[in-house]
């Protein structure tokens, strides 16, 4: 049996910290956990904020696979996260461990086809 929930993309996946490791290997870790990996309040299926929801769904209706972060779970990630990509706000969208930037900056690629263009071409 299928889940009806999730036709568009099967292939999201909500990854973890290795607390193993210091502050800065467990964030690049993160980033480079998947070509396109989205630092979020929630998770896909629930996102726990509308920027977050709205990222989640252009990622969606573009059909990438992709990760997620739920910030919320892990304050020094999220903090640590804010420091490294010197990023204030969250979501934040990585793609190839580039920062692409925040919601704003998504819905606005998005719109003008740039960011479909850069997952092409990356």
């Amino acid at each position: 049996m299928s889940d009806s929930f999730n036709i568009i993309n099967s292939e999201i996946l909500e990854i973890k910290s290795n607390k193993e490791v210091d502050l800065k290997s467990q964030i690049e870790g993160l980033i480079k956990s998947s070509k396109v990996v989205l630092f979020m309040k929630g998770n896909a299926e629930m996102p726990m904020c509308g920027f977050s929801a709205n990222s989640v769904a252009i990622l969606k209706n573009l059909g990438v696979s992709f990760n997620t972060f739920n910030i919320l779970n892990d304050p020094e990630i999220r903090q640590g996260l804010k420091d490294y990509s010197n990023w204030p706000t969250y979501p934040q969208l990585y793609i190839n461990g580039q920062l692409i930037g925040g919601n704003d900056i998504i819905t606005e690629m998005f719109k003008n086809g740039e960011l479909q263009e850069f997952l092409k071409n990356n």
